[in-house]
């Protein structure tokens, strides 16, 4: 080959290089970046669309897709995490539908309840079996004569078992005393029920009474 025809090869390795970059570069800046993209058959954010996500289904290209009226079914946080579709670092755990609801866990009203009674174990939701170890704490004045009522309710709010439980440590004081109890039960027909703990109110005034709610699931 002479240095003509391999100054002539050369430069034709360049063109082609140059050109390769050139539409690499111009697609680049005609992509939309702010924009919603199916991956994996679920619409995801891109930058910052000024859209919601599509509310029709989306195919990739390896054929996962995900269909709206799928999504139309989706009505609690457990259909939302049952579909497979992410959960949010926050407490209350979230989950949200693309191009649908977000939805958030129930838990109770343990926040609500926080400044005044704690609960360890069982944690909401927690699936829970016979004998059940209940732990935790609570501010001397939902005690009295070191006690408070646990009741445990099935999903339909029938009565499944309920006992007391006792302060490990002197209940005379605004701070927090630790508590435990021992709850046995037959497990209900219901997947699904409630844990009360009452404040004790031996006087009977409405007013003073008070209770933390927690949900849990029965096991096996």
């Amino acid at each position: 080959m002479t240095k003509k025809s391999k100054r002539t090869l050369s430069t034709i390795v360049i063109l082609i290089a140059i050109g390769l970059v050139a539409i690499v570069v111009f697609g680049r800046l005609m992509t939309d970046e702010d924009t919603w993209l199916c991956e994996n058959g679920t619409w995801v954010k891109h930058g910052n669309p000024d859209t919601t996500a599509p509310t029709t289904g989306c195919s990739d290209a390896n054929g996962n897709a995900n269909h709206s009226n799928t999504n139309e079914n989706i009505t609690s946080y457990q259909g939302c995490v049952d579909a497979g579709y992410p959960i949010q670092e926050s407490y209350p755990p979230k989950c949200s539908v693309p191009g649908g609801s977000t939805f958030t866990q129930d838990i109770g009203n343990e926040l609500e309840k926080a400044d005044i009674i704690t609960l360890d174990a069982p944690r909401p939701n927690a699936s829970i079996t016979s004998p059940l170890s209940i732990s935790g704490q609570a501010r001397g004045s939902w005690f009295f004569e070191a006690e408070f009522p646990v009741t445990l309710l099935d999903a339909d709010g029938n009565l499944v078992a309920h006992t007391t439980a006792r302060a490990s440590s002197d209940w005379m004081t605004t701070d927090f005393v630790p508590f435990t109890s021992e709850l046995t039960f037959d497990t209900p027909d219901t997947d699904t029920g409630s844990l009360i703990l009452s404040k004790e109110n031996p006087s009977g005034l409405p007013e003073l009474s008070d209770e933390l709610v927690v949900p849990v699931t029965f096991g096996d």
